[in-house]
């Protein structure tokens, strides 16, 4: 099955494809204070929530890249419902290979849980800090081990131990690479359960109206498999937060 074709099926019922509350990402664009006409890239965007707001809040301009062709048509259909004038385009490619016109030019750079587009955590503050000027914002959501993993979660999950750290961990990073972190938006439990929970909903419904899709079979009993490891051990497992990291200025 096409792993785009899947997301897009699994999380059409969500607004923001992360574990996150739409409270949440209204207070991080609160927090982010920026100039007008900000200058903004939102590596892995998904549907272009998180660009979106700040086209609003703070007339931002710039980019939204994603990979799937999906989600980039989902995006640039809000965007014309709801900010058909913003200066915002959205682009379907690899992040990884997206450059600024000039490094160190934006006022944010951000990867809002997709780290694995650069390799990791580090890789992702690291290209993400080349992209901003001094003061400005280098936002990512990254999950952390709230406890640590038992080997059956990792086998059902997939995931490996080193994939992830710790809450500190996550922090510190951006810290060693010269920047400050002035916040942290963690989410809870019932921000997990929406985000889990809405993929079983848009799996079931697609199943109810699709049910000669070839692929369905597949979809369900991968989605079947990872709510069951969600429930058995992966709610009190993982956690996930943003951090909000502002790049120092040179002394």
């Amino acid at each position: 099955m096409d792993v785009w074709k899947f997301y897009d099926i699994t999380h059409r019922e969500h607004v923001i494809c992360n574990p996150t509350s739409e409270e949440k990402l209204t207070r991080l664009v609160e927090l982010l204070r920026l100039p007008v006409n900000a200058q903004v890239v939102d590596i892995a965007c998904g549907k272009g929530e998180f660009l979106i707001r700040l086209a609003e809040a703070y007339d931002a301009r710039g980019m939204g890249i994603d990979i799937s062709p999906f989600v980039i048509a989902e995006a640039e259909r809000r965007l014309q419902t709801r900010a058909p004038s913003a200066d915002i385009t959205f682009t379907q490619m690899n992040g990884a290979d997206f450059k600024p016109g000039e490094p160190h030019s934006l006022d944010l750079a951000s990867c809002i849980g997709a780290s694995w587009v650069f390799g990791g955590h580090a890789t992702t503050l690291e290209t993400l800090i080349c992209m901003v000027r001094p003061g400005g914002w280098v936002i990512v959501g990254e999950p952390y081990w709230r406890q640590e993993p038992s080997g059956d979660y990792l086998e059902a999950s997939g995931c490996a131990r080193e994939d992830f750290g710790s809450h500190f961990s996550n922090a510190e990073a951006g810290e060693q690479r010269g920047t400050e972190l002035v916040h942290t938006i963690v989410s809870s439990k019932d921000d997990w359960d929406r985000y889990e929970g809405l993929q079983w909903f848009a799996t079931a419904e697609y199943a109810r109206t699709h049910p000669d899709d070839p692929d369905l079979a597949n979809l369900v009993e991968r989605v079947s498999k990872a709510r069951a490891a969600y429930l058995r051990w992966g709610r009190d497992t993982l956690g996930w937060a943003i951090y909000m990291f502002r790049l120092r200025s040179a002394a």
